[in-house]
């Protein structure tokens, strides 16, 4: 087991994940789980704590393995999650990868995995409106949730 040290959580980065939080369980609701800063099982057996993992709804007794939708909320963590945390969540399968990145004011969106890489990383700025590929109905308006 690897333990790897965090950083304090600043206020900005708690309200902009509380933000995103709140949004996609109102629009997630009956349809999947929508789990803050709690594990989820990656290909390698570790138990990474996304800041948001939007999973298939399903049973409590394990840690899920499946995610439609991860997002780590990113300032002074930025080099990890785009370094380390993206191959990661690629090679564990998982849809789809959203970094919010609170020093550009962006959100980074990382689709179709090919092994540990994303083939598609597309940059998008606050003022998009955006949907997660599993539900593609549920729009999300940035800059309600990327605030100044």
């Amino acid at each position: 087991m690897q333990l790897v040290e965090t950083s304090a959580i600043d206020p900005k980065h708690a309200a902009t994940v509380q933000r995103f939080h709140e949004r996609l369980l109102e629009a997630l609701r009956k349809r999947a789980n929508v789990r803050a800063q709690a594990p989820i099982v990656a290909f390698d057996d570790s138990e990474p704590e996304p800041d948001i993992a939007v999973v298939p709804n399903g049973d409590d007794d394990e840690h899920p393995s499946q995610a439609l939708l991860i997002i780590e909320v990113a300032n002074a963590s930025l080099r990890y999650d785009r370094e380390d945390k993206a191959p990661l969540y690629a090679a564990s399968g998982f849809q789809e990868y959203w970094i919010v990145n609170l020093r550009d004011r962006v959100v980074e969106v990382h689709r179709h995995a090919r092994g540990d890489v994303w083939t598609e990383v597309v940059h998008h700025p606050r003022e998009a409106t955006l949907s997660p590929l599993a539900f593609p109905d549920v729009m999300i308006e940035l800059a309600l949730l990327l605030r100044a």
